[in-house]
């Protein structure tokens, strides 16, 4: 059993932070919080971890991201795309999807899970595209994964850009996938996913959720991330988007729909009548052009929602600070979006999107995923603006100690059994492959 003290603890949204209280950890899970003092006095035998000078928070939930987009950061670009469907075909798919193999998958899923746990992201979901790097791309993953000691969901975006075979050996890795995790009980996870209704006929679309019933998980997909997708829905069947979701029969719960940026009115009224779940991107959404989505106007309505990196920019303060800021320009509204309902969306909103139990929160029998965070502002930190604190004045360098299921990951601000170096250097090997091909 272990204690674990600091100046501020967070345990939700829902809920004031509270100066100068700590929480028992035993095995995986959260088991008590309360004060400092009455801990001690309760619990003399307990191992005590002193964390003065910081804030004991929740880990951060990544609710959408590409682990192999980080070896196309910097990548040459000759013709720059001009819209977002010249940046799929004519740019992201040739020179970066279609390239990839084992060897890049998982020198990318190495760096980048050590970053996020550097960063307090105790947990993500990652959408793998690699049409050709089949079967079993997933379960390379994993064993880098399981190293490492995240808590993930990992999935393969099915899509039959290439052929109507390939897309059924991208649904057949998810459904693989999903029940050999099953079976093991581990941190990790799985979920069906394929990518968008322009790459991916209706037959195939029904397919992935009708596994994810048999399977009872959720199904991903991509949607409306720019003008291309709705507009295609119009040009090819006769209606929008989620109209065309709503007709094929899965706008649902078990639908979760990451970007949602281009909505209609009636779009926004199917994902709240219907129950699906979102997942916001306010910065990738910005670097292809896709527009702002509507989410405080979702969040109104009632829809579960989460935040996600997309795998753009990994950094969780960056991304907090992204969503805190830009629907405040769009709908010149300061009190939209304040920084505790974005720290929400960041950990239990991401966790529940993701369809996850006790995930998200420091109270009792919720999972011991953590973070301690230097709570040393440049003014006084108070229970009426902590989470402005963090969101506005707080970097993954911050972070200096995490913990998940229970287990320290990151102590003094260093992942634990990682040599970052060695994995720089593969990654950066691997990148350069990738960007041969350009």
């Amino acid at each position: 059993m272990t204690l674990i003290l600091g100046d501020w603890l967070i345990t939700s949204v829902q809920d004031p932070p509270r100066s100068d209280w700590g929480v028992r950890v035993t095995g995986g899970e959260i088991t008590e919080t309360g004060p400092t003092a009455e801990l001690r006095e309760r619990y003399p035998g307990d191992e005590v971890v002193e964390a003065a000078g910081r804030v004991i928070a929740p880990g951060f939930v990544d609710g959408h991201m590409h682990l192999y987009g980080t070896l196309a950061h910097g990548i040459p670009v000759a013709n720059a795309p001009t819209d977002f469907w010249s940046f799929l075909d004519g740019f992201w798919w040739p020179n970066v999807e279609d390239a990839l193999d084992h060897e890049m998958i998982t020198a990318a899923t190495e760096w980048v899970a050590a970053e996020l746990l550097a960063g307090g992201v105790t947990t993500f979901h990652d959408v793998l595209e690699a049409p050709f790097a089949l079967p079993d791309a997933l379960f390379a993953q994993k064993e880098v994964v399981d190293r490492l000691g995240n808590r993930a969901i990992l999935s393969f975006e099915a899509t039959e850009r290439v052929d109507a075979t390939n897309g059924q050996l991208g649904l057949s890795e998810n459904a693989r996938f999903i029940e050999a995790c099953r079976n093991e009980g581990n941190l990790v996870s799985g979920m069906m996913c394929y990518h968008t209704t322009f790459t991916c006929s209706p037959e195939l679309i029904r397919q992935a959720f009708e596994l994810a019933c048999d399977l009872d998980v959720l199904c991903h997909a991509h949607v409306n991330e720019g003008t291309h997708e709705p507009q295609w829905c119009l040009d090819n069947k006769g209606m929008r988007t989620f109209e065309y979701y709503d007709e094929l029969g899965v706008a649902g719960p078990r639908m979760l729909a990451s970007q949602c940026v281009q909505l209609s009115a009636r779009e926004r009224r199917i994902i709240a009548d219907r129950g699906v779940r979102c997942v916001h991107m306010p910065l990738s959404n910005g670097e292809v052009g896709g527009g702002i989505a509507p989410v405080p106007e979702q969040l109104a309505a009632g829809v579960t929602m989460g935040l996600g990196s997309d795998g753009y920019v990994t950094d969780a303060f960056e991304v907090m600070r992204g969503a805190f800021l830009i629907h405040k320009a769009r709908l010149q509204d300061p009190q939209v979006m304040p920084a505790c309902q974005v720290f929400g969306l960041a950990t239990e909103g991401s966790a529940r999107a993701l369809g996850l139990d006790r995930v998200g929160r420091l109270e009792p029998g919720w999972a011991a995923d953590l973070q301690l965070i230097d709570a040393r502002f440049p003014t006084p930190p108070a229970d009426h603006n902590l989470f402005d604190q963090i969101v506005l004045w707080r970097s993954r360098q911050d972070v200096t100690d995490v913990m998940v299921a229970g287990r320290w990951r990151v102590r003094d601000s260093e992942v634990l059994s990682v040599d970052r170096e060695r994995l720089r250097a593969r990654v950066v090997e691997q990148a350069e492959r990738v960007w041969a091909r350009i």
